[in-house]
């Protein structure tokens, strides 16, 4: 629950100490955001961060050349108000 501490500017200077900010591709594992912004997971973390600020992250990694990226583990079958699909 570290993000959870952080700030969405924090999180991104992490990233791009660890990266270098070259060449970066972005795995965003949907099953990390609380369940009230992305119930459609297989495995849902209670007191995840909210969509807004792992957007915030995203708007803050500008300076990150990012090559490509994907959402993992996202279970339709369990989001019945299709409401992961707006996370």
């Amino acid at each position: 629950y570290e993000v959870e501490e952080m700030s969405a500017a924090a999180i991104a200077e992490r990233i791009y100490r660890r990266t270098g900010g070259k060449n970066v591709y972005v795995t965003f594992d949907i099953d990390c955001l609380d369940p009230a912004f992305a119930p459609g997971t297989g495995t849902p973390v209670a007191g995840g961060p909210s969509s807004a600020k792992m957007l915030s992250v995203l708007r803050h990694m500008k300076n990150i050349e990012i090559v490509g990226a994907d959402v993992v583990e996202v279970a339709p079958a369990y989001d019945h108000a299709d409401i992961t699909a707006i996370a």
